[in-house]
């Protein structure tokens, strides 16, 4: 009996070695990497994201695909894990843009593609046409009796990404990687107050960001926001409208943010009817964007956020300059 129970014992202490050893085995394993595709540019406010970029990624003989969403983030996951430390090649590919390959090792990084968009073989006939003085116009339900003006802030949050994270400095949600706080204050001025805030990262690796906290001040006089950054510097696009008791107005205006070819601005989830306003060949002309977001001198993407509201950019066709 003496010797029965020995054995039984000698089994379990193996048996749980045996787990042991593939539990740490399994934990040095990666299944999944991350990541972002942006357009290259050496500003970092022009930074936009590439959405259905096609990520082919490959390592040890597994490869994985993904797809870039509206941010430019994507997930590859593979079928099974593979050693923290291997060597990885992943190539990015987008029909508007030239294809780049990265290569890096698993477990070490987040991935970061910057894209150059493709030559334009033909250049169109006649002169480019300046578009200037650009608003965007759009209506919202309101019960109040107010007095909307608009309000733009922009502000960047520097930081570089893949640094790892000493003890007892900002990191990133997963502890892993080097983080900035940035903490912005603004205000709207003595008996005003801020309403439809909306904060959205524009330009740069905004996956890899976290907007922590946005707290009203001196009931709604003063906004205070706080975001967080564990990649490379991104570019943060904050409106709203400053509102006074006086009178009521459902139209709208807003004034987008612009860099280089590509306007950005957002919107309340409750908002109708958008359109952009703009001088074009000397005359004010007012474009309805529609449901499609149909314009015919730009191609414009929407965003869509429940806390935040809706992102939408628009990107210049060839033949079009801002001014």
């Amino acid at each position: 009996m003496a010797r029965r129970t020995i054995f039984t014992l000698a089994a379990i202490i193996i048996a749980a070695g045996v787990i042991f050893f593939i539990r740490r085995w399994q934990a040095g394993k990666v299944k999944t990497i991350t990541g972002a595709v942006l357009v290259q540019n050496s500003d970092p406010r022009k930074q936009a994201p590439i959405e259905k970029a096609q990520i082919d990624a490959s390592v040890d003989g597994l490869s994985g695909q993904a797809q870039s969403d509206s941010l430019g983030f994507f997930k590859v996951t593979f079928k099974r894990g593979v050693e923290r430390g291997r060597v990885i090649t992943i190539g990015v590919r987008h029909p508007d843009y030239e294809p780049a390959q990265l290569t890096g090792r698993i477990g070490d990084q987040i991935f970061v593609a910057w894209l150059s968009p493709v030559a334009v073989k033909s250049v169109p006939a006649g002169p480019v046409i300046s578009i200037s003085n650009v608003r965007v116009r759009y209506s919202a339900k309101t019960t109040a009796a107010l007095d909307i003006a608009p309000f733009i802030k922009i502000f960047e949050i520097k930081n570089k990404g893949n640094v790892p994270c000493p003890e007892g400095r900002t990191c990133s949600p997963d502890g892993r990687w080097t983080a900035t706080r940035s903490t912005e204050t603004v205000d709207a001025g003595d008996g005003n107050e801020f309403r439809n805030v909306r904060l959205s990262c524009i330009a740069g690796p905004c996956p890899f960001t976290r907007i922590e906290s946005q707290n009203f001040l001196a009931q709604g006089q003063k906004l205070e926001i706080s975001v967080l950054n564990w990649s490379d510097t991104t570019t943060f696009l904050l409106e709203a409208e400053v509102s006074q008791r006086v009178a009521s107005s459902i139209i709208r205006l807003a004034y987008p943010a612009i860099f280089g070819q590509t306007l950005s601005f957002t919107l309340p989830n409750d908002s109708e009817g958008p359109s952009i306003q703009a001088e074009m060949k000397g005359n004010d002309i007012v474009f309805p964007l529609g449901p499609d977001l149909i314009v015919d001198w730009a191609v414009c993407t929407e965003t869509s956020n429940a806390q935040q509201g809706k992102l939408i950019r628009c990107t210049l066709k060839p033949g079009y300059a801002f001014k």
